[in-house]
């Protein structure tokens, strides 16, 4: 089979696992489950905790002794095997368990599967920079195809949504095999290796100020990304409590709805050079937290009725200017702004920051917050958790806008 092909599928089902359940299993826990706020974001803070350290460890593994896509095959297994357990847990300690570990497995295979691309494509002869985000582009296609059937079935408060994704994981992990064999490096300098692999030689980079607060804001704006990923559908799955909007298309449908989101992410994300050239990393970023104030603002106010369907609306659209343009321009930053020597252990740094510990951080309080706006009968004050993540948004932004330096080059 074509290479391109092959790899294009693998990351079709890639992100067709994640997209089973990232958007949905909060509505199932919260409705189904009679999880509270905090134990939805315990179980979405395990995402942040793999991401911290296992990504840097099995990249080691994949570098040094297992082979990429053996390694990919393996955790993938695990993560069928944690998925269909998920799919029968009903307390929430276990359900964090159970995801944690599943998240330990999948969590570095994102990584894995675009280390595995750009071996097959360089194998082969292709231009990776060319050929790479044509093939990618299948990841988020992979993702919204998942969010729509889901949806689509009306599987968003049902445990079939984990059987669906454990079930695709076992296809992913046996279609692993027919790709070629991705040999491991010979590296007689394992220590500097360990220590590059980990990050931990980026670190000296909080040695300046400018990277310092670029670090820090990475690990603040971390927390918001979670956010609406865990409590997004439970808000609109809500508004079936009122009578008026209990049959209206949000409440039938709405990963399908959130999915323009991820629509919208393909779309921005070729915005984002032209700006970065013309504006530097402080406004580009800045624009992405005023974003994130608008995303989080339009759905305070949004509902079911024509006029705040459209709000809805431009509240998902929003969303690719707040993800890209802090995501892809961060990882850029980083990029040209530190030494080749370590420039990966920089990327990870920032990844650890975001996905890692700014991601634990979002998803636990905001599980917090969801409480305590949650009434005795179980009624959840959506319009007050939004007004307080808009506030939190505009206090970095204006923060961030008076201590942070521009620099256009």
């Amino acid at each position: 089979m074509n290479i391109k092909l092959q790899l294009k599928i693998i990351f079709f089902l890639q992100f067709f696992i994640w997209g089973s359940w990232l958007i949905t299993l909060g509505s199932y826990m919260m409705r189904e489950l009679k999880f509270t706020g905090i134990e939805v974001g315990s179980v979405y803070g395990t995402m942040g905790i793999a991401s911290l350290f296992m990504p840097s460890l099995l990249g080691i593994v994949a570098d040094r002794w297992i082979p990429a896509n053996r390694l990919y095959m393996l955790c993938h297994l695990i993560g069928a095997i944690t998925l269909f357990c998920a799919a029968s847990i009903t307390s929430p300690f276990l359900m964090m368990i159970i995801m944690l570990i599943h998240c330990l497995a999948f969590m570095p295979t994102i990584a894995i599967s675009n280390s595995i691309s750009y071996c097959c494509l360089e194998s082969k002869g292709f231009d990776v920079i060319s050929q790479f985000p044509a093939i990618r582009i299948f990841g988020t296609i992979g993702f919204i195809v998942a969010m729509w059937l889901v949806s689509f079935l009306k599987l968003e408060l049902s445990n079939i949504q984990l059987y669906i994704a454990a079930i695709c994981s076992i296809l992913l992990s046996l279609y692993a095999l027919t790709l070629p064999l991705i040999p491991t490096a010979k590296n007689n300098n394992q220590e500097k290796t360990l220590i590059s692999s980990l990050g931990l030689d980026a670190f000296v980079l909080f040695k300046q100020p400018r990277m310092a607060v670029f670090f820090l804001f990475a690990l603040l704006l971390g927390g918001i990304l979670q956010i609406t990923n865990t409590f997004g559908n439970p808000f609109l799955h809500d508004f079936e409590r009122i009578p008026e909007y209990a049959d209206s298309l949000v409440v039938k449908y709405p990963s399908v709805l959130l999915s323009i989101s991820q629509i919208s992410e393909v779309v921005f994300i070729l915005f984002v050079p032209f700006f970065m050239k013309r504006l530097g990393i402080k406004y580009v970023m800045l624009i992405s937290m005023l974003a994130w104030v608008a995303r989080f603002g339009l759905f305070a106010y949004g509902d079911p009725s024509p006029t705040g369907f459209i709000l809805l609306l431009l509240s998902m659209i929003v969303y690719g200017c707040a993800f890209d343009f802090y995501n892809i321009s961060g990882s850029m930053y980083v990029e040209k702004s530190v030494s080749p020597s370590i420039r990966n252990s920089a990327q990870g740094l920032f990844m650890t920051m975001t996905n890692g510990l700014g991601a634990y951080l979002g998803s636990v309080i905001s599980g917090i917050v969801v409480d305590r706006f949650t009434s005795v009968e179980g009624f959840i004050e959506w319009r007050s958790v939004w007004l307080v993540f808009a506030s939190y948004s505009l206090v970095l932004a204006i923060v961030f806008m008076l201590i942070f330096k521009n620099d256009k080059k």
